[in-house]
């Protein structure tokens, strides 16, 4: 490890974070050593990563003093929030800016920015389009995050910022996998109309991360957007259902329909799925296919995923 820079990871146990932590462990021949944050340095978790070469500390993005003590002496930062722990936006940004603020302060060489698309500037408050929540928000958990794009450019920092797609993972940990009807048949439900969303593994984020950092300066002060494919619902309901071994269709849907679904934050993901649909073009152009292969040689497309996670997707 000697002369290698280091990389402080925040959520090394989450996906995106543990997805990075991992393809910078397994590149023996890289110029990066890692140092896993997390809040719980004895769980299952922070003991496997340290298992396999990470540094693990504790650090509680609460806890601005850990936050910075954990950056301290890093050539580059991956920032990660967690909307979906808390539900707050404020919440969200507050810890954004804690984030930002170590980094500054620990004199990091590149930060990677986990960051999404503030809606508002497609859907004014004003636009009916699509109900404003918590008075202030379209889809808050996208919004917050990118009007905290402004404090990692206000403070000057050597910034990336990273956008996203939806994780396939969704189909298996966040209860989005086929469901049957009263007649017993299996759908996938979403308010995508016939339009494509970019989605990826959640591990690949990582990995193509790792990409923007060992490119070092290429990145800095750049949007990245990554995706596996762009898939519409009947083609993610034709490969999940060839990968079960069963017939699972396309239940397109209303995105009030969705909205109305009554699960904690079913307002903001039909929101944030009228937003994919109605501004497809732009939100496909970001993440381009092209460049997240570049990154990352082995992004996986959504049928390698399915082939290794099929035994993992619940069907209720």
């Amino acid at each position: 490890m000697n002369g290698k820079k280091m990389i402080a990871v925040v959520g090394a146990t989450g996906a995106q974070g543990g997805g990075l932590v991992r393809a910078i462990l397994s590149d023996s021949n890289g110029i990066f050593k890692v140092r896993a944050l997390t809040r719980d340095v004895n769980s299952e978790k922070s003991r496997e990563l340290a298992g396999l070469g990470a540094e693990v500390v504790r650090a509680d993005i609460e806890d601005k003093g850990s936050v910075q003590k954990a950056f301290d002496g890093a050539y580059g930062v991956y920032c990660v929030t967690f909307y979906w722990e808390h539900f707050s936006p404020e919440k969200e940004f507050a810890h954004a800016g804690t984030m930002a603020q170590a980094a500054k302060d620990a004199g990091v060489q590149h930060v990677i920015w986990s960051t999404l698309e503030d809606t508002r500037k497609w859907v004014p408050l004003d636009d009916n389009r699509m109900p404003t929540l918590m008075a202030k928000y379209k889809v808050p958990h996208f919004d917050v995050k990118g009007e905290a794009n402004r404090i990692f450019i206000d403070l000057g920092l050597p910034v990336t910022f990273l956008y996203t797609s939806f994780y396939w993972d969704n189909f298996i940990h966040f209860g989005m996998g086929p469901k049957r009807g009263a007649d017993g048949s299996l759908a996938i439900t979403f308010p995508l109309g016939d339009k494509k969303m970019p989605g990826i593994a959640s591990e690949d984020i990582g990995k193509c991360a790792y990409g923007i950092f060992k490119r070092e300066q290429q990145y800095i002060g750049k949007s990245v957007g990554i995706a596996g494919e762009h898939l519409s619902g009947d083609q993610m309901a034709s490969a999940l259902g060839e990968a079960l071994g069963k017939k699972i269709s396309y239940n397109d849907v209303n995105p009030e329909v969705f909205r109305g679904l009554g699960f904690p934050g079913a307002e903001d993901l039909g929101n944030m799925f009228q937003f994919k649909r109605d501004f497809e073009s732009d939100f496909c152009r970001l993440r381009n296919i092209d460049v997240s292969r570049e990154l990352n040689p082995g992004l996986q497309t959504f049928k390698q995923w399915l082939l290794r996670n099929k035994n993992s997707i619940p069907i209720e």
